[in-house]
């Protein structure tokens, strides 16, 4: 996943850390929101992605208990990234899942999360 993390930070101009913390945490919520089966075939894509969850983390307060695509959008922001970096990122991930061969999960996965496709 250094790949990804590199083109993050070269695409988005934020630091590693936020760039790790922001694809742990598009990760987690895919993981957490869409389906099953076409979320693990792309996670499946993704060497470490496991890692990158993990080093997310799981906010709790009022930023934990939203959910949705609210949720993790104040979840990023929180992470100081802004609306249009917010896109750059998802837009940076979903290039690279789809190089990587996961282009057609990830086309079901945004299908199946309201909201999710305005920022890809």
């Amino acid at each position: 996943m250094s790949e990804l993390i590199d083109r993050v930070v070269a695409d988005v101009g934020v630091d590693r850390g936020v760039a790790e913390k922001a694809i742990g945490t598009i990760l987690d919520f895919l993981s957490k929101e869409g389906p099953a089966d076409r979320v693990q075939s792309l996670l499946a894509r993704l060497p470490d992605h496991q890692a990158l969850i993990a080093a997310a983390g799981n906010e709790g307060g009022m930023l934990g208990g939203m959910g949705g695509i609210m949720g993790v959008g104040a979840k990023l922001m929180g992470s100081g990234l802004d609306m249009s970096q917010i896109q750059s990122v998802v837009r940076t991930v979903a290039t690279y899942s789809s190089e990587k061969g996961g282009g057609e999960d990830l086309k079901a996965i945004a299908a199946a999360i309201p909201g999710l496709s305005q920022f890809m």
